[in-house]
């Protein structure tokens, strides 16, 4: 956790390219387990449950993190959310699972490119931490 503080406290919010957008582009390898037109899903590199993957929209347009989101956002917020409920399905996730997006330096947001934790195949606590 003290790596994931770090790394939040250490991102600089900016509009300028992140390595999701390297890695929508290929250009640094991921283990995809879903894409469509709109949305990436990838397994996270440093899983915290045995099934982590990011939901990420393959076009930023401004939205950095949550609090940027505007009304012309609202179509891509809601695909990232059924892209986490089919993505939870095909991981077998018929438990549960917790869905995580984190906003902002306090937030704990380390990667200025809006995306979406699916998190499960384990019982979630809360609070969280």
């Amino acid at each position: 956790m003290a790596s994931e503080t770090e790394a939040a406290l250490a991102a600089t919010p900016s509009d300028g390219p992140t390595v999701f957008d390297k890695i929508i582009n290929k250009e640094i390898p991921s283990t995809v387990v879903y894409e469509d037109d709109k949305v990436l899903a990838f397994r996270d590199i440093d899983p915290q449950a045995p099934t982590h993957i990011l939901i990420i929209p393959k076009v930023r347009d401004g939205l950095t993190g949550l609090s940027k989101a505007e009304e012309r956002h609202c179509e891509i917020l809601g695909r990232l959310l059924c892209t986490a409920k089919l993505v939870a399905k095909q991981e077998g996730l018929d438990d549960g699972f917790r869905i995580v997006i984190n906003d902002g330096r306090d937030g704990g947001q380390s990667v200025y490119h809006i995306h979406a934790h699916l998190i499960g195949g384990r019982q979630m606590g809360w609070p969280p931490f």
